[in-house]
């Protein structure tokens, strides 16, 4: 992998987990609000799946990167992440969860949806998209939605509020962000 690529990642645990696997990375933030860094950019971390047959877990690298309303923001090849599911992402500019993700499938026509490849895909430095489906339209973050940080921190605080108040909920989502993150150490080490 060329050593000027960099895996730009949203939250601290995603970019611990492509370093762990060796891979060059830095954290961006949520929606990657904070600057970027030189050269050639992977967005790389947990997306939302649009595609019922995209579970918790499955890895997937875009083909095409588009806007809620489906206009392309950037295509091209696949990166070859063996197992990946080459599919169109959604860069969307909030988190869509439960009801609200339907519609974003509808008017995007894409399987997955993340808050960062827009973004890197407008800075002119994105050659492609791998992500982990962390969770799922029937299967909603609820209150774990709010647990990340804009720097890509984690805000402990919501998480135990959400543990308390959406025990059921909470659990199903961090089992299904374990097996995302199972999937990032096999693409991160793909791709350093």
């Amino acid at each position: 992998m060329d050593a000027a690529l960099t895996l730009a990642c949203a939250l601290a645990v995603e970019e611990k987990v492509a370093r762990k696997a060796g891979a060059r990375a830095a954290r961006v933030g949520l929606g990657a609000r904070m600057p970027l860094p030189e050269g050639q950019l992977v967005s790389f971390g947990f997306a939302g799946s649009l595609d019922p047959r995209l579970g918790p877990g499955t890895l997937v690298t875009a083909r095409k990167v588009v806007d809620v309303s489906g206009a392309t923001l950037w295509e091209g090849e696949p990166l070859a992440v063996a197992g990946a599911e080459p599919v169109v992402i959604c860069a969307a500019t909030e988190v869509s969860d439960g009801r609200a993700r339907e519609t974003v499938a509808s008017s995007s026509g894409a399987g997955a949806v993340d808050l960062e490849s827009g973004t890197l895909a407008r800075s002119g430095r994105l050659v492609g998209v791998v992500r982990a489906i962390s969770d799922s339209a029937d299967r909603p973050l609820g209150r774990l939605a709010t647990a990340a940080r804009a720097d890509g921190s984690t805000d402990y605080r919501a998480v135990v509020l959400a543990f308390v108040r959406q025990p059921v909920t909470s659990v199903r989502v961090a089992l299904a962000a374990r097996r995302a993150i199972g999937g990032l150490r096999r693409a991160a080490a793909a791709l350093r």
